[in-house]
């Protein structure tokens, strides 16, 4: 919700000029402008120093620090999140920031000290791009708002190359496509000051010897959930939770419907998603083994929620397109992007704040690569694994100068180089750490990044409990034979909650977000890829091979044995991807430098 962005130059250029605009509020303080496109930026004089800040997100136990804070001696008075962040932050400095439970980026002034202090919360579910400049530091929560007051000029060199083919719609944690372009990662902070930038963990995975007996374990995972949700549940404002059907939105739905109950408040809203036809195209597969609406029904009944569902038509789904990619402002998960804002746009209409079950598969172990031989000893990401496809769609030129795998196996290596093992650790537990440091890093960012963004661009607050970083912290050091209890995926938490949902629920298989198998979407897809290749002028053109991606659109995507990224991304999706690669090269028109 909102953007922020700033600009801290050294140089002592007038910083002022960067922020004019009618669209947001702005402070300046010598070498340091701070802009907030939401509210005035917040500012607080303390032993005679003047700070200030600009935030954005929500602190979910923002009454514990203040609780804390105030025992401190410290007054609160707006009763902001950029109150309680900046107070901490005064009291105890860069420690503060590993107390902050939420969703969370946030830019903070010291005037005294002359340095700017940046963070971004632990599962870096709110954005922070910045870029350097001679003495100068530039940040935003939006890639185009920096890219705007930067005046950056845009690349797109091998590695952005490398990226867009070999990862994407995933990107390496900490970078972007565009050259000298950075995020902030995951639980880090930052100090700039005129002998540069500063960057550091203030939060990480430890590995702990884990006592609790499988009881305990329950208790203490039940205990952090409810919280979770609870929480991030508001009294005063519409919301929502956004039911599949599935596991993990049904264990929301369920927290959520005894939460109104609780606080007087009318009963629940859901809403689903579905396609016009969907029942009449659906095909089971591994990953998606039934449709929802049986599952959702049963939820509706049981809980007595007051349930709506969306239907989205093929035409509106493929028009979207365009404008999902401009939301994550990269090229994304194609129809499953824009899906997802054409819900996000209906759940707007009803409510302003939505609960989402994601992050739970990635948390709980719940993807098949946990389970599959294939994809644990893959040696490389187990979601992404048409290495040799990836390759063979660049030009022959470009790929006697990239070598797909070779970049893909150096960002793998350098992933698994941050792990430090446990010699207490099973040879299972040993194997899944790794797998799951893997997916909490590139694959939940993924979809945490694909949520935020799209939500943010029609002003909808999606708010994700599963991911709240006490739950990762605890399960990391769970052994694998408990966590994947009686061998099943999401084995311990079925076990959990098999008293809070109806039956069927807690032993359904995992099915992912839904897509569409309506034949219509492929042939708008292939429409438009055919039109893109057959105009000279498309920019895709100078990175892709024209007859190897006929090939794809002749075959209907069935040349790609395995999905091009995750679970659903196949033939109509990659063919979308690549139409969404050249809407993105029109829309920021890179140098293209190799």
């Amino acid at each position: 919700m909102g953007k922020i962005a700033g600009i801290c130059d050294f140089n002592n250029l007038n910083a002022n000029e960067h922020f004019k605009s009618d669209d947001c509020n702005y402070i300046s303080s010598g070498v340091c402008s701070l802009a907030d496109f939401t509210k005035e930026p917040y500012c607080f004089n303390f032993e005679n120093n003047r700070y200030y800040i600009i935030s954005l997100g929500k602190i979910f136990n923002s009454k514990e620090i203040e609780k804390d804070l105030i025992s401190n001696g410290f007054e609160i008075t707006e009763n902001l999140d950029s109150e309680i962040i900046l107070k901490s932050y005064i009291l105890y400095g860069n420690y503060a920031f590993s107390k902050f439970n939420g969703s969370f980026s946030f830019a903070i002034w010291d005037e005294q000290n002359r340095e700017l202090i940046i963070a971004r919360d632990h599962m870096g579910i709110k954005p922070f791009y910045y870029c350097l400049t001679d003495n100068s530091l530039y940040f935003s929560s939006s890639l185009d708002y920096l890219i705007e007051f930067s005046k950056i000029e845009l690349t797109l060199d091998k590695q952005g190359i490398s990226e867009l083919f070999g990862i994407g719609p995933a990107h390496t944690p900490g970078t972007c496509l565009f050259k000298n372009i950075f995020e902030l990662r995951p639980a880090n902070f930052g100090i700039f000051n005129k002998y540069g930038l500063h960057i550091d963990k203030y939060w990480g995975l430890k590995n702990r010897e884990h006592t609790d007996d499988l009881d305990t374990t329950c208790s203490k995972i039940s205990y952090i959930l409810e919280d979770s949700i609870n929480s991030q549940l508001p009294r005063d404002e519409k919301f929502c939770t956004m039911l599949s059907g599935g596991l993990d939105s049904s264990i929301i739905t369920a927290y959520a419907s005894k939460f109104c109950a609780r606080n007087n408040l009318p009963n629940l809203k859901t809403i689903s998603v579905d396609y016009i036809d969907n029942d009449k195209n659906f095909v089971k597969n591994d990953f998606q083994p039934n449709s929802d609406n049986y599952y959702i029904d049963i939820m509706r009944k049981t809980f007595n929620t007051n349930h709506k569902v969306f239907m989205i038509d093929t035409p509106e789904l493929f028009n979207s397109l365009k404008e999902a990619m401009e939301a994550r402002g990269l090229p994304g998960m194609a129809d499953i992007d824009s899906s997802l804002l054409l819900f996000c746009k209906n759940i707007k209409k009803e409510c302003n704040i939505a609960i989402s079950g994601e992050c739970s598969d990635e948390v709980f172990s719940g993807y098949p690569w946990f389970f599959r031989e294939d994809a644990l000893n893959s040696g490389t990401f187990p979601w992404s694994l048409a290495l040799k496809e990836r390759q063979e769609i660049l030009k022959k030129d470009i790929v006697s100068k990239i070598n797909i795998k070779e970049y893909v196996d150096f960002r793998y290596s350098e992933s698994i180089n941050e792990l430090n093992y446990s010699l207490l650790d099973s040879k299972d537990t040993t194997l899944r750490k790794k797998i799951s440091y893997l997916t909490y890093s590139w694959f939940m960012q993924t979809l945490v990044d694909r949520a935020e963004r799209i939500a943010n661009m029609v002003d909808l607050d999606v708010r994700i409990p599963f991911c709240d970083y006490r739950l990762v912290e605890y399960l990391w050091n769970i052994p694998w034979d408990m966590k994947a209890y009686k061998g099943r995926e999401k084995g311990l938490l079925r076990y959990i909650v098999k008293d809070l949902l109806p039956k069927e629920i807690v032993e359904r298989k995992k099915s992912p977000y839904p897509k569409t198998y309506n034949p219509t979407y492929l042939n708008a897809v292939k429409k438009v890829l055919v039109g893109i290749l057959n105009n000279t002028n498309s920019p895709i053109l100078n990175l892709i091979d024209k007859d190897f991606v006929l090939k794809i659109i002749e075959t209907d995507g069935k040349s790609f044995v395995r999905p091009w990224f995750g679970q659903l991304m196949t033939g109509p999706q990659l063919m979308a991807y690549l139409a969404q690669i050249n809407m993105w090269l029109e829309k920021y028109k890179p140098r293209i430098e190799i």
